[in-house]
């Protein structure tokens, strides 16, 4: 069931090839690939892997939100009208539907990337490291450990916290937000760990905030 409050402008698709690329922050990669992952899903090149998920052209899509007045509606209905226009075939459509809406808005200049329901501006990183999800985090925390601030903003509140698919460590980050970082398993010996950084004030730096999230992730 498509969740009322979530908006998901983040996170790489099930079934889309994530886009890879080697880390160009002056730090060892150890052999691993950087996703920079969806979030600030609103590219252009979200709409590909949209269209290839569902089996819908984009023009379809446009049409039908257009139809349905989706200019003047919040996020939470704009992806009520594409869940039910999601085949029952898709995989994780409820992903999909925020996914579409996501796309939508910003099409329509309703959000610009980056940019969540909300108003306010997430960035996101991720990388495959050859580890269980649970050493990834701990060996993130051991990355971080020193750090009580990032790029000048003061760190507070540091928890980790596990689930049955995946483990966390999370943090406030004073004036810019919240950091997330999740791990879970990619196989039986690789597991993908992801950073999602929510609460950005503003888009002008998302760039510096990617690149900084990035290093640290190939320190892992």
């Amino acid at each position: 069931m498509l969740t009322g409050g979530t908006d998901i402008d983040g996170g790489t698709p099930p079934s889309a090839a994530p886009v890879r690329g080697r880390i160009r922050t002056g730090c060892a990669a150890k052999g691993a690939n950087v996703t920079e992952s969806a979030g600030n899903s609103t590219r252009p090149g979200n709409v590909p892997a949209l269209e290839r998920a569902t089996s819908i052209p984009w023009e379809d899509w446009v049409a039908l939100f257009e139809s349905a007045g989706a200019k003047t509606l919040g996020h939470t209905e704009i992806a009520r009208i594409a869940r039910e226009k999601i085949p029952a075939s898709v995989e994780n459509p409820d992903w999909w539907a925020q996914g579409a809406a996501i796309a939508f808005e910003q099409y329509a200049g309703l959000r610009v990337p980056g940019q969540s329901s909300t108003g306010s501006f997430r960035v996101s990183a991720s990388r495959t490291v050859e580890m269980d999800r649970d050493a990834a985090i701990e060996s993130w925390a051991g990355v971080v450990a020193g750090l009580d601030h990032h790029l000048g903003h003061l760190t507070t509140g540091r928890r980790r916290s596990r689930t049955e698919k995946r483990t966390f460590w999370r943090a406030n980050l004073e004036g810019s937000g919240v950091v997330e970082v999740s791990a879970v398993a990619k196989d039986d010996s690789r597991s993908v760990v992801a950073v999602e950084h929510n609460g950005l004030p503003d888009a002008d730096s998302i760039e510096a905030w990617r690149a900084h999230w990035k290093e640290l992730l190939a320190q892992i």
